[in-house]
């Protein structure tokens, strides 16, 4: 598990929201004013319910999307001097689904397509490709066409080939969907390297079991609207909020606030924290 440490306000901002409003064609309104600083380092996860805007946030924040108004700025540079290939430099995007972003004939090609198109010279290209790999636990497959791989190692090659541009954030659209419990913490282990490392990391995902063992800081959405930003305590303190955010904590914080009437605070974020506060006499009555 990821130490957890103090959000810092004097962290330096990587990505700046202000003011962002985005609507599809017209006439869906998918944000609604939305205001955010990631910071470098940050592990950052951003949650809501099926259409709450979260995908829409990140997609504007790499440039796949522009605002509607308001703005978004990388590095202190609006998206809107940037182009999606100049973005890419800065941050990396895992869809959601990676066979929307896979294409090539092998592992090892899929992974290098991206540090190549973004002008590195071969030799650092083949240095990095073969370091994403290695470090996604692809080395054994890196020869077969990607579409022969399972789904967890299909997620794991399309978070290698944007490893391999070396971007300083990774965004991470439900990387976790589909997977067993096994696969899950095979990949989670290797994102939370990432952040570890120093990247910044945005999770985007509704597995609140996730966000509870893996994120230092969370966002929590709402119709196109941020309704919460804190520590992972500080959500999952606020039972009636996330459920009226679509989103079901795990069992754990459920059982915490029905025992909070016995002093079990009601932010516990593990079965390791619930047994500690209940052995150490600090959940019951004396």
């Amino acid at each position: 598990m990821i130490p957890r440490v103090p959000m810092s306000a004097d962290q330096d901002k990587i990505i700046s929201v202000h003011e962002l409003k985005f609507v599809y064609d017209g006439s869906v309104r998918a944000l609604a004013g939305i205001n955010l600083d990631v910071r470098r380092g940050d592990y950052l996860a951003i949650v809501g319910g099926n259409g709450s805007g979260k995908t829409t946030l990140a997609k504007n924040m790499n440039g796949l999307l522009r605002p509607t108004s308001g703005s978004v700025a990388v590095n202190g540079v609006s998206t809107s001097e940037q182009t999606v290939a100049e973005l890419a430099k800065v941050i990396g995007y895992a869809f959601q689904n990676p066979d929307h972003q896979l294409f090539c004939s092998s592992v090892a090609e899929e992974v290098r397509f991206g540090p190549l198109n973004l002008g590195y010279p071969e030799a650092e290209v083949a240095k990095k490709t073969e370091l994403s790999i290695e470090a996604m636990g692809l080395s054994s497959v890196k020869d077969l066409p990607p579409f022969s791989l399972t789904l967890g190692e299909r997620r794991r090659v399309s978070i290698a080939s944007v490893m391999a541009m070396d971007p300083q954030v990774f965004i991470l659209d439900e990387p976790t969907t589909g997977l067993d419990a096994r696969e899950t913490d095979d990949l989670m282990d290797s994102i939370d390297r990432l952040n570890i490392d120093g990247h910044t990391v945005v999770l985007i995902t509704h597995d609140m079991k996730l966000v509870a063992k893996h994120a230092k800081r969370v966002v929590v959405m709402s119709e196109g609207r941020i309704v919460l930003d804190s520590d992972p305590g500080g959500v999952f303190a606020d039972l009636e909020l996330l459920l009226r955010s679509k989103l079901v904590p795990p069992p754990v914080a459920q059982l915490a606030h029905r025992l909070s009437s016995l002093g079990v605070p009601r932010e516990v974020l593990s079965p390791e924290e619930l047994v500690f506060h209940l052995m150490s006499g600090r959940g019951a009555r004396k």
